[in-house]
């Protein structure tokens, strides 16, 4: 089941991708060990709940940006 709409998923694939960039494209970030892995990782969730469109915090919290009319955001069928 989807959870957020397509400008949602634009967002987090465009910002998990800077964020899987920047560690290697910044000298002063890439000295920073954890920090690296920390930010690296955090852009491959993004880019994961992108991909599938499916974001458990929204579930948890009850959020969902999607219309509940478009077959996009309901796997095919009308919700």
């Amino acid at each position: 089941m989807k959870n957020f709409g397509s400008m949602d998923r634009v967002i987090r694939l465009v910002l998990g991708l800077c964020l899987m960039a920047l560690p290697f494209m910044t000298s002063w970030l890439a000295s920073l060990g954890y920090l690296r892995v920390a930010i690296s990782a955090i852009g491959l969730v993004l880019i994961v709940t992108g991909i599938i469109r499916f974001c458990p915090a929204y579930t948890l919290f009850g959020i969902r940006t999607c219309k509940l009319n478009r077959t996009d955001c309901a796997g095919g069928h009308f919700v």
